[in-house]
């Protein structure tokens, strides 16, 4: 199981780019999704969040890379991008998978609506994310990928 998080170089730093950022690629196995929600977890706690805020946030982040395992690589393995930034006090993860790709994103993110068949799958990822975060947006192409970029303020 290859995780790799990517530093920033002094200049960076020094120039103000990704300042409080990280990105790291995990790959697309369900085990790794509670290992995703805790990094992003640790990332934010220099925030001073409450432990609702940890816990709506680590939900978000769950149901977006359980999304990529399950439906973008279809458990047929891959990468998935794990993105987060703060900026003032506002918390933006994203997560992006260069699977199958979403040919309808309006109506996936409908409630209760699902692709999976075996009847496991509730559909209902989108709404706890978008009930758990301030913002959710997803871009997704067939055939290339989808990014899910959730934004939360902390401390109102």
């Amino acid at each position: 199981m290859e995780q790799r998080a990517e530093m920033l170089t002094k200049d960076q730093r020094e120039e103000g780019r990704d300042r409080d950022s990280f990105s790291m690629e995990i790959e697309s196995k369900s085990q790794n999704e509670e290992f995703a929600r805790v990094v992003v977890a640790v990332f934010m706690s220099r925030m001073n969040p409450t432990l609702e805020e940890v816990e709506d946030v680590k939900t978000a982040v769950s149901e977006a890379v359980t999304n990529a395992v399950i439906h973008g690589y279809q458990e047929n393995g891959g990468i998935i991008f794990l993105k987060a930034q703060i900026e003032d006090r506002e918390l933006t993860v994203s997560v992006a998978d260069h699977g199958i790709g979403i040919a309808d994103v309006t109506k996936a993110m409908e409630p209760m609506y699902t692709t999976d068949t075996t009847g496991e799958r509730s559909g209902m990822g989108f709404s706890f994310m978008e009930a758990f975060m301030d913002q959710v947006s997803v871009q997704s192409k067939e055939g290339e990928g989808t990014v899910v970029t959730m934004k939360k303020q902390i401390g109102r």
